[in-house]
């Protein structure tokens, strides 16, 4: 197992301050934004100090019922290469759902959403991961994720369902602490017991992050400051094994660098004392003294970075304080051993994975009924969350549109959301969502259109057109 080390999420935006944050042992860069040829000038110069780079899918879905694509991870394999990355982490989700499988129209979800944690959906993702480990150059580890519903009938915990992925097929985990957060508040599951029941040596990496509670529920946005509860988590997972490494997620409004500093410094301090009261400690450790830990980290990382422009070691000089204590080094885990393979799953299985998670995933993005046994009001908070999501990287990806609709931007998309499910891509989305204000006859609709004609090099398709292929899509699927 790779020691890491401590770490934190790479993104463009925040690019120059991870250069200069020092304590950074390593970083991990979302696989599908970098090209495998033509690597961000930055993230070249921080492998050429010896700073290693982890590529984080997001789009392979593996927990789907269909066998991952062939170009999906012959993609990541070279990213993983091009990086000269240790491993590759992925997600333990499904992201698409219909297609020939179930003889439906195929439905992106746009989002990471759960899987069932039945023996069906688990035959599944068994045999998706041993197809993803023979494409990949390095080992792969899956990440848990956070989900704001459950699926009725579920027939294991989530530590029972990560344990037996790992016992069939010695994947690695990625386990992120944010998640068992917002799975304990969403979900009511205890985190303990997810710890406890986990094959805690197969532990990759870990995964710390921030998030907030709307209208009662609470949402992993890693956009907001790490949580006391979160710290806490780690700390009981520290005090129970050695991680090989941590990493601080940030992928929107991003703060300032000594604030980015003060987390890090909060994470090692956790980590540390986590490591110095030892598993024994941890183990019966009480909810409230967990928080502790993560209160007492969180002051003295903000203490440490306070005031200096960047950060941990110029902020403890600056401020008179001291170093974050060292994390005392202890053996890894021992490798987790690779099964032989079983036989293939039938289609019958896949089938009945794939038609549950199509009925669910048109109830989000289609708005058919919600199928049966499932909490419809939570159902409709992730229904608004992905139409929010598809808004702001549409956003993100087109700044033209707000530019050119203003305040009406976010409103008019996600009314154009509620009725069109998201197409193949978020490029395709953008000219969809456009598409549609010029057949409703938008005021703006010279800026619009050319808009369009700058991206397609066409006319944008009158009514007949446009009748003719929402029929296809009806229809046929396409």
């Amino acid at each position: 197992m790779t020691e890491l080390g401590i770490g934190i999420g790479w993104r463009p935006e925040i690019a120059d301050a991870v250069e200069e944050l020092p304590g950074v042992d390593w970083v991990e860069v979302v696989a599908e934004n970098v090209c495998a040829g033509h690597l961000p000038d930055s993230l070249a110069r921080l492998r050429a100090r010896g700073v290693t780079v982890v590529p984080h899918g997001v789009s392979l879905g593996l927990g789907g019922a269909d066998r991952p694509d062939p170009e999906r991870l012959a993609a990541l394999a070279a990213k993983a290469q091009a990086l000269g990355a240790p491993l590759v982490t992925e997600h333990i989700a499904f992201v698409r759902a219909g297609g020939p499988l179930t003889a439906t129209p195929g439905l992106e979800a746009g989002h990471l959403l759960p899987v069932p944690r039945t023996r069906d959906a688990l035959d599944v993702l068994c045999e998706n991961v041993r197809i993803a480990q023979e494409s990949l150059p390095v080992p792969l580890a899956l990440e848990n994720i956070a989900a704001l519903f459950s699926w009725p009938g579920e027939e294991l915990s989530e530590g029972r369902f990560l344990a037996e992925l790992v016992e069939r097929t010695g994947v690695r985990l990625l386990i992120d602490v944010a998640n068992l957060h917002t799975n304990h508040r969403n979900r009511g599951e205890d985190p303990v017991r997810a710890l406890a029941e986990l094959p805690v040596e197969a532990i990759a990496y870990v995964h710390v992050a921030g998030g907030i509670e709307r209208d009662g529920v609470w949402h992993d946005t890693h956009a907001h400051p790490v949580p006391e509860p979160v710290l806490g988590i780690l700390a009981e997972l520290a005090g129970r094994v050695d991680p090989p490494g941590v990493l601080l997620e940030r992928d929107d409004r991003f703060p300032a660098a000594t604030e980015l500093a003060a987390e890090l410094s909060a994470i090692r301090t956790t980590v540390a004392t986590a490591r110095r009261r030892g598993p024994a400690a941890a183990a019966g450790l009480p909810a409230a003294a967990r928080h502790g830990v993560g209160a007492a980290a969180l002051r003295a990382g903000r203490a440490l970075a306070g005031g200096d422009p960047l950060l941990i070691g110029a902020g403890a000089r600056a401020s008179g304080g001291s170093m974050p204590p060292a994390l005392p080094s202890r053996p890894l885990p021992a490798p987790v051993p690779v099964p032989e393979s079983p036989e293939p799953v039938g289609d019958g299985v896949r089938q009945r994975v794939g038609v549950a998670q199509a009925a669910l995933l048109s109830a989000l993005v289609a708005g058919t009924p919600a199928p049966e046994g499932f909490d419809t009001r939570r159902l409709g908070v992730q229904s608004r969350a992905l139409a929010a999501k598809r808004a702001s990287v549409v956003a993100r990806i087109a700044p033209e549109l707000p530019e050119i609709l203003g305040d009406d931007f976010r409103p008019a998309f996600l009314a154009y959301a509620r009725t069109r499910p998201m197409p193949g891509s978020y490029r395709r989305d953008a000219l969809d969502f456009v598409e549609g204000l010029l057949l409703a006859g938008r005021p703006e609709r010279r800026e619009l259109t050319r808009w369009w004609q700058e991206r397609t090099d066409s006319r944008p398709a009158g009514i007949a057109g446009r009748v003719a292929r929402a029929a296809r899509h009806v229809f046929l699927g396409r």
